[in-house]
C-alpha cells in the first residue's frame, strides 16, 4: 500500500461539480493499493500516518502528529501510484489492485482513520473522476509504502 501525504492548510474534493469533502489544516492522503496488500498493510500505514510528526509545534518545528493537532484528513484512492514506467512511455498499472480487492481495503483504511480522529476522514469516491484542490503547507509531501516498512 502506497501513500502520498500532503500537509495542507486547506483542501477539497469535487466530483461532478459538487464538493464531497473539505478540510482546513491537516493531510490529503493519496492512497494506492496493490494486489499484495491486505488489512495488515492498511493498519500499519494508517497508524504510521496518524503518528507521523510532520505538523509544526509552537516553535515552528515539525514535531506534532495529526493526532496531536486534531487536523482533518481527506483520503483519495489513486491507483496511478503503482504505475510502472520501466518500459516505453505509457505507464503500466499491472500492480494496482482490481476494484473488488482495492475498494474494501480503501474503506478499511478510512475507517481506521475515522476511529482515531476527532472528525471522520473526508473521502473521494472510489474509481470516480475527481478534482482535488489543496494548498500544500510548507510544502510538505511525504511518500510512504507498506512494502518498505523494515
Amino acid at each position: 500500500m502506497r501513500a502520498v501525504l500532503q500537509r495542507v492548510s486547506e483542501a477539497s474534493v469535487t466530483i461532478d461539480g459538487a464538493v464531497v469533502a473539505a478540510i482546513g489544516p491537516g493531510l490529503v492522503i493519496l492512497l494506492g493499493i496493490e494486489d499484495a496488500d491486505d488489512a495488515g498493510d492498511a493498519a500499519w500505514l494508517a497508524g504510521k500516518i496518524l503518528r507521523m510528526r510532520i505538523h509544526e509545534d509552537e516553535e515552528g518545528r515539525m514535531n506534532r502528529s495529526l493526532l496531536e493537532t486534531g487536523g482533518g484528513a481527506i483520503v483519495v484512492s489513486q491507483f496511478t501510484l503503482h504505475a510502472s514506467t520501466k518500459k516505453g512511455n505509457r505507464p503500466s498499472f499491472i500492480r494496482a489492485a482490481q476494484p473488488e480487492h482495492a475498494e474494501p481495503l480503501y474503506e478499511h483504511f478510512c475507517t481506521l482513520l475515522d476511529e482515531a480522529l476527532p472528525e471522520p476522514a473526508g473521502r473521494g469516491r472510489f474509481a470516480a473522476m475527481m478534482q482535488v484542490a489543496l494548498v500544500n503547507d510548507g510544502p510538505v509531501t511525504i511518500v510512504m509504502d507498506s512494502r518498505q516498512r523494515l
